[in-house]
């Protein structure tokens, strides 16, 4: 098994193998997984530093392996004007909800009661499959960009 435990400058590595996770698995920091060329991984962070998208990690073997998000459900809302979409922002963010910010968009894990509270607003609700990267919060900080 492969055994990774630390990050690498990604602009600084050619990647070996890739690991496609979804977003619960990326917040552990005790993770057992396949990277996408069929290698067992084990992953072994230090606690509350989750993986982030586009973070390379170095094998103790040597290897680097991206981290990819791995499409899941999810709920899309959207917004048609500015002033809703402040407004929706406000409301999910003060019952403390994971928010995946876009232009005039909103994503977050499948929850009627939040579908249910941006209808009222007047946004429209997709419910698909896709790549779920929410903003971190305030209080912690990353170089990359989660486009």
């Amino acid at each position: 098994m492969l055994k990774a435990s630390e990050r690498v400058n990604n602009s600084e590595v050619e990647v070996d193998d890739s690991v496609t996770l979804d977003f619960d698995t990326r917040k552990k920091v005790r993770i057992k997984s396949r990277t996408d060329n069929g290698y067992d991984l084990g992953i072994f962070l230090q606690r509350g530093h989750p993986l982030f998208i586009g973070d390379i990690l170095k094998t103790d073997c040597g290897l680097h392996i991206e981290v990819k998000g791995l499409p899941e459900e999810v709920s899309t809302a959207y917004a048609t004007d500015w002033d809703t979409f402040s407004k929706i922002c406000y409301h999910l963010g003060n019952r403390h909800t994971i928010l995946q910010i876009g232009l005039l968009w909103v994503r977050y894990k499948p929850d009627h009661v939040l579908d249910e509270l941006c209808e009222k607003f007047g946004l429209s609700i997709n419910h698909t499959l896709a790549i779920f990267a929410p903003e971190t919060g305030a209080y912690h900080t990353h170089a990359h960009s989660h486009n």
